[in-house]
């Protein structure tokens, strides 16, 4: 294998590793957005536990008001009832206080129930909170890993990058536009090995001139149908 021809694989293998690190870098934020929207909706479940609370209390002290408000008609009914000296109206009076009784053993009895309903829903609230709290400390360290991650690449790619830059001047000047024309068209391969008379870029048959002269090392050879640059494994 000619010199120029080993000099470009070495290239070619810390571009195709410069290549591996851009795209797992640009994965970093996506992988990064996952991990949050986990927290986010945990965040939701918990503002949607927290509102559904703070609705039944609301509701258990309206009907607590309701419930006072019978409480002290029935206060001033029977006040009434005891002051008046006429018989139809103690009579009526009396049946505004079993009315108004009634009304209040009902709003009792939903208060009761109200109130369980409270316990139902600040039992959800904690457990939302719980497991917000726990999906937080994954978060948290799964961000954290991806923030090492991306310390360690970025530091991988500039240690590639230093390392290209020196591998370029074992590479004839004349040879690096077509090289790296071809490593941005023929997705990262732009030298190929020349096996059985076949490019194994593209897998296609060699003519037989072509494979002498990428036999023959002497000078650079091109597969003719997707113009990777040929070498012979050694």
């Amino acid at each position: 294998m000619q010199d120029e021809v080993r000099a470009l694989l070495i290239l070619q293998d810390r571009d195709r590793r410069l290549i591996g690190l851009a795209k797992d870098l640009e994965k970093l934020p996506q992988d990064e957005a996952r991990a949050k929207m986990k927290l986010a909706s945990d965040e939701a479940a918990v503002t949607k536990a927290h509102q559904a609370l703070l609705d039944c209390e609301l509701r258990v002290k309206k009907i607590e008001l309701d419930a006072e408000t019978r409480r002290t008609t029935i206060k001033r009914l029977k006040m009434q009832q005891f002051e008046t000296r006429k018989n139809e109206e103690f009579v009526a009076l009396g049946h505004e206080i079993v009315r108004y009784e009634k009304d209040l053993d009902d709003f009792e009895t939903k208060e009761l129930e109200a109130m369980d309903e409270v316990d139902g829903f600040r039992t959800a609230h904690k457990a939302a909170e719980a497991a917000r709290a726990h999906t937080r400390t994954l978060v948290e360290e799964d961000l954290a890993s991806i923030k090492q991650r991306h310390a360690r690449m970025e530091a991988d790619r500039k240690e590639v990058l230093a390392e290209r830059e020196s591998l370029l001047a074992n590479v004839p000047e004349s040879v690096i536009p077509l090289y790296n024309r071809l490593m941005k068209t023929k997705d990262g391969l732009a030298v190929a090995p020349m096996r059985d008379g076949k490019c194994e870029g593209c897998h296609m048959k060699l003519i037989a001139s072509t494979v002498m002269k990428a036999q023959a090392g002497k000078e650079i050879a091109q597969c003719e149908d997707c113009g990777r640059i040929l070498y012979v494994e050694e």
